[in-house]
């Protein structure tokens, strides 16, 4: 006969492992036939204590994932489970959307084309379309850009969150810092960047915009013989075409200033 198991105290770790996931039980409560809830349906329908989910309607209304409902004691998802919903929804409409624009891009100016989202702490690349010829020249999907990187300087002259984008450009070192600050106000003049690197890989990226703000950035990538620099050259105009108008299906605004 074994004795039995004295329980163990709860781990700070554990806690937090366990408070993550009872907030995920809570907001995985809602949907189209319970756009509200109450603190008595969540506790009948979790099995949990119901002074346990007043303490976590309490705190996650306090963080902005619930907010209450005028005049009743419901809940309802807060501001900031919307904001991640239309950031997510965003992003698969821009998905599903691009590949069309960047094959016809492709056709156009013979050189391959990159569409990236932003990620933690910059750039992932999430679409190619390569072009059909003798060299290739193409980034790999999944790949995380740098901070320097063209298609990244693009994103942080359009982050609706200025802050954020000094405090990531804060980070870099000098002199590296101050020349992506200048790149970056250029960017917001003339709503492109393009820059030849060491290995004479030429990128030119511009953004795409819906209706919260910047969404995606789409780059053209060739050799410098195969892509010229200069954003008045017919590949940049073409690039930029194909962004306005993919913003425009998007449902965002070119802004007038990168006009």
């Amino acid at each position: 006969m074994t004795k039995r198991q004295v329980d163990k105290p709860v781990t700070a770790r554990e806690q937090d492992i366990q408070a993550v996931s009872r907030t995920a039980q809570i907001l995985g409560l809602f949907g189209p036939e319970t756009p509200e809830l109450s603190v008595a349906e969540a506790t009948r329908r979790l099995g949990l204590n119901r002074t346990t989910v007043h303490r976590y309607f309490s705190s996650m209304i306090g963080s902005g994932l619930l907010e209450r409902v005028e005049d009743s004691a419901l809940v309802r998802p807060g501001r900031s489970i919307l904001q991640l919903g239309s950031f997510m929804l965003g992003q698969q409409r821009i998905m599903q959307k691009a590949p069309a624009y960047m094959r016809e891009l492709v056709l156009e100016i013979k050189v391959s084309t990159v569409l990236s989202l932003w990620g933690t702490s910059g750039p992932v690349v999430s679409l190619v379309e390569e072009a059909e010829h003798p060299t290739l020249v193409t980034v790999r999907v999944g790949s995380q850009l740098a901070l320097d990187s063209s298609q990244a300087k693009v994103f942080l002259a359009f982050l609706p969150d200025q802050f954020h984008a000094d405090r990531l450009t804060g980070s870099l070192p000098e002199p590296q810092r101050t020349e992506t600050r200048r790149r970056i106000e250029a960017i917001q003049q003339a709503g492109m960047s393009s820059h030849v690197n060491h290995r004479g890989i030429c990128v030119v990226a511009a953004p795409v915009f819906a209706a919260t703000g910047i969404c995606a950035t789409i780059a053209a990538v060739g050799t410098e013989r195969m892509l010229p620099e200069a954003l008045d050259s017919r590949e940049a105009t073409a690039l930029k075409a194909a962004c306005k108008r993919l913003t425009k299906e998007m449902g965002g605004t070119w802004p007038e200033a990168a006009d």
